[in-house]
């Protein structure tokens, strides 16, 4: 089915190739988990059996070859491919091309000619299975980020592929939705597609996956059976840097009070350097979205947001940071904050942390957060920061060249020299390998020390297990209303996000040297 005979991939202006002689074969309806540290090849794996390589990399190098259900793909069209092949990018929301849940779904299906009755089929059943977890009918922009992976999923297996590709796609769900994804894969196994998935977090799949294949430095360096992998003791799993059991964590409760608090906690005495909200109200698209009475979040502490998909977690970092409008007050050391003086005090870390990347090099990012620290930050030493992250020796490289994960953690080191009074990590782990997650928790950890608020938006329980102090629990918003399954025959296109204004070191796709990835 999918047959990597001794590929060599280098990216575009890159030095080293990010596959060396890849050799992988993968068969007619087997269930593949590719698994590895941050900058393994994983997801350039992805690209290669999806099309994006080499037909969205033009100036890259490539030998070898790449084959998927008999279709030799350097040299085929991107809708033989595509008809194929559904993909699952580690950021959905790059791969949207409609406004809504059912347009989205019935997309694909529109361009191959898939009869209008059956299209009506298959999103009317995608968004029934879609429709107790989020407000269907919402615009995809104004989804939470785990809302819009589920969408992208149900996107991506509608036109039936022979072939389901997923990179990281638990990325950013909460423990009920990481229970969804699983059924649907089993869905997917039982009617014979050949899955393969991307992942650093694999216990998940045990139950499903035919082999674990474990890739370091561009190639395949172990291959596990499912009953190999079943008997892998946590341990082995450390070794190789990949996440085995989760571990689940209790933390006292943050004060709250409101409509949004999952467990309510009286209000104490607010200690002083604390971040207060009073009255915080926000509504999106005629729903009230958050709603919190009175909270209030300890300087020198790491607070975990925690909560279901969609329930107003990364609406309330919007707030906290004023990138998003709401009633209400929001205080910190006693005095009022307007947004615009909360976007000077504080920071954040993006769920898509490619919104935040800038410059032509690593070491120019750093120096681009260095100049932007607050004054009398007493930030640490660049060099220092770099050198915990990992990324000392990636000093001269493009950003948009790095893995995921080594974005990921580019951002955290310009967020950690920033200096800010206020702090947001939003899902800061997501596809950050195991021995990175504790590089990535200590620097959490030592933005607090210096005395910011910390928040810390997380469903990864080994992050919060090792950096959060306390948590705040939100409650889901009112169940939605249903919408109707039918999709247009010609979805609109996507409109601006009316969340609120662009996110301080943030800007929109597309960019320059960067093509977007938008096949499924």
């Amino acid at each position: 089915m999918i047959t990597i005979d001794d590929v060599t991939w280098t990216y575009p202006g890159a030095d080293a190739p990010s596959l060396d002689s890849l050799a992988l074969r993968i068969g007619a309806g087997e269930f593949v988990a590719l698994c590895g540290a941050s900058g393994s090849g994983k997801s350039t794996a992805l690209r290669l059996m999806n099309g994006l390589i080499p037909h969205f990399h033009e100036d890259g190098r490539l030998l070898g070859s790449v084959t998927v259900d008999g279709l030799p793909i350097a040299g085929a069209e991107l809708d033989e491919i595509g008809l194929r092949t559904g993909s699952v990018l580690q950021h959905p929301r790059r791969q949207f091309f409609a406004d809504t849940a059912a347009e989205e779904i019935a997309f694909a299906m529109e361009n191959f000619g898939v009869p209008a009755a059956r299209i009506r089929q298959r999103v009317g059943e995608a968004l029934e299975r879609l429709a107790p977890s989020m407000p269907v009918a919402e615009r995809l922009q104004r989804l939470s980020g785990g809302q819009q992976q589920q969408v992208a999923i149900a996107a991506s297996a509608a036109h039936e592929p022979r072939v389901l590709l997923l990179d990281e796609p638990s990325s950013n769900l909460s423990a009920d939705a990481v229970a969804r994804l699983v059924e649907t894969l089993a869905v997917c196994k039982a009617r014979g597609i050949t899955v393969v998935v991307a992942e650093h977090r694999l216990r998940y799949l045990q139950g499903l996956v035919d082999r674990v294949v474990v890739m370091r430095d561009g190639r395949v360096d172990r291959v596990w059976s499912a009953a190999e992998f079943a008997a892998v003791p946590d341990a082995e799993l450390a070794r190789e840097g990949l996440r085995g059991d989760v571990r689940s964590v209790e933390l006292p409760a943050a004060p709250v009070a409101g409509l949004s608090a999952g467990s309510p906690v009286a209000p104490a005495a607010v200690p002083w350097g604390a971040l207060e909200l009073e009255s915080v109200r926000c509504r999106l698209g005629g729903r009230t979205v958050l709603d919190i009475e009175r909270a209030s979040f300890a300087a020198g502490e790491v607070t975990a947001v925690r909560g279901v998909n969609g329930a107003g977690k990364s609406t309330l970092a919007r707030v906290v940071t004023g990138l998003q409008r709401a009633s209400g007050v929001v205080r910190l050391h006693g005095r009022p904050l307007s947004a615009r003086r909360r976007q000077r005090e504080s920071a954040i870390v993006m769920q898509d942390v490619q919104r935040q990347l800038f410059t032509d090099s690593v070491v120019a990012e750093i120096r681009l957060a260095e100049r932007g620290a607050a004054e009398g930050s007493g930030a640490p030493a660049p060099e220092a920061v770099l050198q915990s992250l990992d990324l000392a020796h990636l000093a001269e490289r493009h950003p948009l060249s790095l893995s995921g994960g080594q974005q990921q953690r580019l951002v955290v080191a310009a967020v950690r020299l920033s200096g800010r009074s206020v702090v947001v990590f939003d899902e800061p782990s997501s596809g950050v390998d195991r021995r990175h997650l504790g590089s990535i928790s200590e620097q959490i950890r030592r933005v607090a020390d210096d005395g910011a608020v910390v928040l810390l938006i997380s469903h990864d329980e080994d992050l919060l297990a090792l950096a959060a102090d306390r948590e705040l629990v939100l409650a889901p918003p009112a169940a939605p209303a249903r919408a109707e399954a039918s999709a247009p025959s010609r979805p609109p296109a996507a409109e601006t996000d009316e969340a609120g204004p662009p996110a301080s070191r943030a800007q929109p796709d597309p960019r320059p040297n960067q093509q977007k990835e938008s096949s499924r």
